[in-house]
C-alpha cells in the first residue's frame, strides 16, 4: 500500500493514470498527451509498474501500457475503511465535532467576569457495586486514577486527601503520551469539603490556566445509594467564579464527566466484588 501511495502521490505519474483508465496507450502517445518529454514519461511508467499500478507489453516497436484495477479497488477499500472508522456513531471524531460546538458557544457566552457562575451539570449512574466499593474508587489515589479523566487522556499527577480540607491535585496528559515530553493537557487543584464514606463526598475544585490561576470554581458533590444490584451514584457541579478564559474547560465538562464515569464503571466492573485490599497512601503519581 506504501508503494502505490507513493507512486500516485506524484502529479505527473497521477495525469498518466489517468490517461490509462480511459484506454491502454504507448509510451510516445501517453508522452504527447501529458505534454512531458518521452523519457521522463517511461520512468513514470516504470515507477508506476514497479508499484503494480500497471502494466506493459511490447507490440512490435511500441510498448503499451495498461492500468491494472485490482490496486486502486484495494486503496479505494483502505480509504473507505479509514472514512468508516473516522465516521463511526459515538466515536472520537463526534466527540471532537460536539466539543467544538460547545467551545463555539460557550466562548461567545465569555463576555465578563462570572459568566457562567451559577451553571449546573448534573449526572447519573447506576453501578454494579456496593456503596464501599464505589466509595474506594472515588477517594483512593490509585484507584481514582483509573477512571479521573475523559477518554484520551492520563492521570499523571494526583493528590487525593479524602479528609474534610483535604487538599487535591489532579494533573492529566494525553494517554499516549508515554514519556511526558508533550505538553500537560490539563491541571486542576481543589479542596475536600465534606467525606462520609459510602454516602456523601463533596469537593471544590478549580482547573488551572497556563498562568497558574483558577479557570473557575467546579463544586462537586458525589451522592450514594444502595440498591439490589449495586449503587446508583448521583452527581452534581456547580459553577462559581468563572472567568472569560474558562470557556474552553467548561465547553468540555459535560463530555467529558459522561465518560470518565463510563470509565469508572468499567473499573469496577473489572474488580472482584469482594475486593478487600488495604487502602493505600492517598498520594500518587502514575
Amino acid at each position: 500500500m506504501d508503494a502505490i501511495l507513493a507512486a500516485l502521490a506524484d502529479p505527473a505519474r497521477w495525469r498518466l493514470v489517468c490517461l490509462l483508465a480511459e484506454r491502454p496507450r504507448s509510451v510516445g502517445v501517453l508522452a504527447q498527451l501529458a505534454e512531458a518529454r518521452q523519457p521522463q514519461t517511461t520512468k513514470h511508467l516504470q515507477t508506476l509498474e514497479r508499484a503494480g499500478i500497471v502494466t506493459s507489453q511490447r507490440t512490435g516497436q511500441r510498448r503499451i501500457y495498461a492500468l491494472r484495477a485490482a490496486p486502486l479497488r484495494d486503496l479505494a477499500a483502505a480509504l473507505g475503511r479509514l472514512a468508516d472508522t473516522v465516521e463511526v456513531d459515538g466515536g472520537p471524531r463526534a466527540t471532537y465535532d460536539r466539543y467544538g460546538i460547545g467551545l463555539r458557544t460557550e466562548r461567545l457566552a465569555a463576555d465578563a467576569p462570572g459568566w457562567a457562575d451559577g451553571r449546573s451539570f448534573g449526572f447519573q449512574r447506576s453501578l454494579a457495586r456496593g456503596p464501599e466499593q464505589v466509595w474506594r474508587h472515588l477517594t483512593e489515589a490509585s484507584l481514582l486514577a483509573r477512571w479521573w479523566t475523559p477518554d484520551g487522556l492520563r492521570v499523571s499527577e494526583l493528590l487525593f486527601e479524602a479528609r474534610e480540607g483535604g487538599r487535591i491535585v489532579h494533573e492529566y496528559r494525553d494517554a499516549e503520551d508515554a514519556d511526558g515530553s508533550d505538553a500537560v493537557a490539563g491541571r486542576a487543584a481543589g479542596v475536600v469539603e465534606e467525606v462520609r464514606p459510602g454516602e456523601r463526598l463533596a469537593y471544590r475544585l478549580s482547573p488551572l490556566l497556563p498562568d497558574g490561576g483558577p479557570a473557575f470554581t467546579a463544586h462537586v458533590d458525589f451522592g450514594l445509594r444502595p440498591t439490589g444490584a449495586g449503587t446508583d451514584l448521583d452527581v452534581q457541579w456547580r459553577i462559581t467564579d468563572s472567568t472569560v478564559d474558562s470557556a474552553d474547560f467548561i465547553a468540555g465538562i459535560e463530555i467529558g464527566f459522561v465518560q470518565s464515569l463510563g470509565k469508572l464503571a468499567a473499573a469496577l466492573a473489572a474488580d472482584a466484588p469482594d475486593t478487600d485490599d488495604t487502602p493505600v497512601d492517598a498520594r500518587s503519581t502514575t
